[in-house]
Order: structure tokens, then sequence, then C-alpha cells
């Protein structure tokens, strides 16, 4: 039996998991996620493009880094990539980047999605030392420090429960579908949110999961991106 991701980061002495491990413990949970590989070079990087198909998006996975977006002068994410040419070319410089920084990586290639045909939310969960598992859900991407749209639950909860969180938000005008927009599943988002207070719930190892974006749409909610990281014993 293949050790679990969590088991993976112990046996490495990591308290990070990467990305990819990170989105297949949510998978394992029932929360919908982006097809993804992670490829050990730039021309993996390109065949794993081809097939899941044009466009992509490339990122440096590594436990190292948390936040992609601000590594190496912002190429550890890359686009709307829409060949094996800008794949490779991205690639190679995550690769050249990560020596540099004298860090082991790799290179994560997913889907694209468009986030403009539906709402960015951040689902979120980690372990209060008073109160055990909490739930977080709120306006997410790049707004989620901007205007703090959150409400909270101790978790477990239940659809019901995480429906009604997510109605607390501003944001839900947004997600009922403002001014013409098409509405979202929220009954799906309720379902990921119920998720995640389910994974941290389950893993005592778990301090904190951070799944931001989760993309909301007409047609279900599918994670972006995640971070899960784990206590220190």
């Amino acid at each position: 039996m293949s050790e679990t991701p969590i088991e993976a980061a112990r046996n490495e002495g990591r308290t990070t998991l990467t990305e990819a491990e990170s989105k297949r413990l949510l998978a394992d949970a029932g929360v919908a996620t982006t097809s993804f590989v992670v490829a050990d070079d730039a021309a993996a990087a390109a065949d794993a493009a081809e097939d899941i198909g044009f466009p992509v998006v490339v990122k440096v996975s590594s436990a190292a880094v948390t936040h992609k977006s601000e590594w190496a002068s912002g190429i550890g994410v890359a686009v709307g990539l829409d060949s094996r040419a800008a794949v490779r070319e991205a690639a190679a410089e995550i690769f050249e980047a990560a020596e540099t920084a004298g860090i082991n990586a790799g290179v994560l290639v997913e889907e694209a999605r468009d986030v403009d045909a539906g709402t960015e939310v951040i689902v979120g969960g980690l372990r209060d030392p008073s109160f055990g598992p909490v739930i977080l859900t709120g306006l997410g991407g790049v707004f989620t420090e901007i205007y703090k749209d959150t409400s909270h639950r101790l978790a477990p909860i239940g659809r019901t429960e995480a429906r009604g969180a997510i109605e607390e938000l501003t944001a839900i005008e947004l997600l009922e579908g403002y001014r013409g927009r098409e509405p979202a599943d929220v009954e799906a988002l309720a379902d990921t949110v119920a998720a995640v207070g389910d994974l941290v719930v389950k893993y005592d190892a778990i301090d904190e999961v951070d799944v931001n974006p989760v993309l909301a749409t007409a047609d279900g909610a599918v994670a972006l991106d995640a971070l899960v990281v784990l206590g220190d014993d």
C-alpha cells in the first residue's frame, strides 16, 4: 500500500504538503480538483500539457514554496499556456530558478479554468487550541485579504450548516447571480465546505487547510489551489 500524502511529508520531516499532495488529500475527501500532473523536467511537462489539453497552467511544485505566484520574481505560476513550446519555456524557467535557489522542485501542470466564469471562494480549516477544528469560508482569490468577507463554523458540519455559513457572506450576492451573472451551484460549494471540515476532523496531524481559490460556477465547485500544513509532532 502506498503512503498517504501526510505520511510522505512526515517521513521527509516536512510540515507542509505540496499543492499536488494537498489536492490528492482533498480529492480523497470528496473535493473536486483540477486535473494535474507533476513533471520532473520540461519535456515531461510539455507531454503532460498535451495529455491534459491546452490551455494549461504551470506552477512550481515544492513544499519549500508556499506563495507560488510571488516566488522567483513571479515565474512560479504561468497561466494560459496554449502550446508545447510555451509550457517547455515556463517549466525550464521554474527548474532553473529552483536550482539557483537550491531547492528540490517539480512542475505542476494543470488544466486551465476560466475564473471569470464564476466566483472565487476561499475554504479553509484550522485546529484551534481552544475550540478544535474550525472551518472558514469567504470571498477568495485576490480579494481575500482586501474584503475579509468570511464566516466560521466549528467542524464537522453538514451541507445545511455549510450553506448557512455561505449565505452569511456579502459575496452571496455574487454566488446567486448578481446583475445577470449565472448563479453558482451553492449546494456543491456547501459540500466542499463540509468536506474540508471533515478532513480536518479526520486527520489530527492537520493544523491548517487553505483551499484558495475554489471556483464556484453553475457547474459546481472546483479547487484550483490548495495548501495543507501539519502540526509539529
